[in-house]
């Protein structure tokens, strides 16, 4: 016997029509499918790195535009960084100072910081003893609040000795590596003592100077950002 097929009236055949056009529209959604926004790979949320200084970062006599988060920030995006860098400069900081406005200077939630203190204490000629043990105590105090840290080293004046320049100057590797910070020895690498990259003071960084600065941490600021990312994001508050 033949099995009964159905007969080819003029609505079966527009209901085949319809049915085959159906099919391929869904094929062709589903071959598209991975290429879509609905399987795009979502993007890194802003990291939120706090630069924590004195005058050297907080962009003394420069436009806000040209200070070293400024100017930091600009770097880090047009490489496709997503970064929220906040100022937390201030003109004159020793680190008893940083350590005194340390919990409000660098809320909770910030991912990560970048540390530069000990100018004014070695312009002053403050005990580089107790000039550690205020970075010391910054530092723990940003570890505990689950940020990374990039310590931006300094250099103490010539004329205050071997003995205080030793001991200065080695304090920020001891304490990168006590922290497992990561480390850049010299913030004004390349560009102290060089007029044309600096202000009439001959101390203070010019933008261009600035520019410098930035182009010469990027990779330690690169290696501060692949730590932050590869470890759990901070509670933002």
């Amino acid at each position: 016997m033949h099995a009964h097929r159905p007969k080819a009236t003029p609505t079966n055949m527009v209901r085949r029509a319809l049915l085959r056009n159906w099919l391929i529209v869904a094929l062709t959604v589903l071959l598209a499918a991975p290429h879509s926004t609905a399987y795009a790979q979502p993007k890194a949320a802003p990291l939120r790195i706090v630069v924590f200084g004195d005058s050297l970062v907080a962009g003394f006599q420069l436009k806000a535009s040209d200070a070293f988060p400024a100017q930091l920030e600009k770097a880090l995006k047009a490489r496709g960084q997503a970064v929220d860098i906040i100022n937390a400069g201030v003109s004159g900081d020793t680190t008893a100072a940083g350590l005194e406005r340390l919990e409000w200077a660098v809320p909770a939630g910030t991912d990560a910081v970048i540390l530069e203190l000990g100018a004014n204490d070695a312009l002053r000629g403050l005990d580089p003893g107790r000039a550690k043990t205020n970075l010391d105590k910054i530092m723990t105090k940003v570890k505990a609040g689950g940020a990374q840290i990039l310590l931006a080293g300094m250099v103490a004046p010539r004329n205050l000795g071997a003995g205080y320049s030793e001991a200065f100057n080695g304090m920020y590797a001891e304490l990168a590596k006590k922290h497992d910070a990561v480390l850049y020895p010299f913030f004004l690498d390349g560009v102290a003592l060089n007029a044309g990259l600096n202000l009439g003071d001959g101390i203070h960084p010019n933008a261009q100077g600035v520019a410098e600065i930035v182009k010469r941490i990027m990779p330690a600021v690169d290696e501060l950002i692949a730590r932050t990312r590869a470890r759990p994001a901070a509670p933002k508050g």
